[in-house]
């Protein structure tokens, strides 16, 4: 597999994130961390059905400790971001919960055979700035708090670092993350029955909102976000990440559930400009990538 491709793959995630307000909206009223017990059930059940054409020997040799980490980094982010907005539910919380992907960016230089330059920064700041028009115009309730932005700031690096570390377990398969999602799915039940009442789908455009996220957005967008993590050009990820707030506000442009406005298409010129400078930065890097 080439980086290009394992790249392409990695921002179909990204694609699949695109829609998760839109049915997460769909899912309303199932609380939080209920839906994402659901959701990562169905994702996990579809990593079984993948598993299952490789042999599920493949996932006897991994250590506990890589599940342990891709545990942690899928119920950790998911924790902290709906506990960041139901302490601070407002737009800045949304605003530094989405640094995740500048942290990819910045962070991935750390990485062994990465070289991080000055244009991903700047594309990445540029592109940062068009995700921060969209997610203040948004608006939000209540008034900021500090421990729901530490939260928030908290659920960026958690993401970054789930991401970035990723590249480091490049010869586990991707397979894992199977594991991961039903392990995640069984900690959103205990979290629930902890945290929530119970509230489960209002009809068949609840139950479908719901298994649309599992088999997309919570479901093979983390497969899909590890292939373009381990083999992938990592630093252009990160930027075109900030395409997710934009496409995400399309999508309800779309279903009617948003007006369109002059903020939105300042937004796309600011995050295509930022992707396409972090593009240019890494065109000349284009390699294949190890594995197949």
């Amino acid at each position: 597999m080439t980086r290009g491709k394992a790249t392409a793959i990695g921002f179909t995630a990204v694609l699949m994130w695109a829609l998760l307000a839109l049915f997460t909206i769909g899912s309303a009223p199932v609380p939080p961390f209920l839906l994402n017990a659901i959701c990562f059930g169905i994702g996990g059940l579809i990593g079984l059905v993948w598993t299952a054409r490789q042999g599920f020997g493949v996932l006897k040799g991994i250590s506990w400790k890589v599940y342990a980490f891709g545990t942690i980094g899928l119920f950790g982010y998911h924790f902290l971001y709906f506990t960041a907005f139901r302490i601070a539910p407002t737009a800045e919380t949304g605003l530094i919960a989405y640094l995740w992907p500048l942290f990819i960016v910045l962070f991935s230089g750390l990485l062994p055979g990465e070289r991080l330059g000055a244009l991903h920064v700047i594309g990445a700041l540029i592109a940062f700035a068009g995700a921060a028009l969209i997610v203040l115009a948004r608006g939000g309730e209540g008034g900021a708090s500090l421990p729901g932005l530490l939260l928030g700031f908290a659920c960026a690096v958690t993401w970054a670092a789930y991401s970035v570390l990723s590249r480091r377990l490049g010869d586990v398969p991707t397979e894992s993350v199977t594991v991961f999602c039903l392990a995640t799915a069984a900690l959103s039940v205990v979290a629930h029955l902890a945290l929530e009442e119970t509230i489960w789908p209002n009809g068949a455009l609840g139950w479908a909102s719901v298994l649309a996220l599992g088999i997309g957005p919570v479901g093979a967008a983390f497969f899909t976000w590890d292939i373009g993590m381990k083999k992938g050009d990592i630093q252009l990820l990160g930027v075109a990440s900030y395409a997710a707030p934009l496409l995400s506000t399309l999508a309800l442009v779309a279903a009617g559930i948003t007006p369109a406005t002059g903020t939105l298409a300042l937004a796309a010129v600011l995050i295509a400009g930022g992707a396409a400078l972090a593009a240019r930065a890494s065109a000349g890097k284009v390699t294949p990538a190890s594995g197949a």
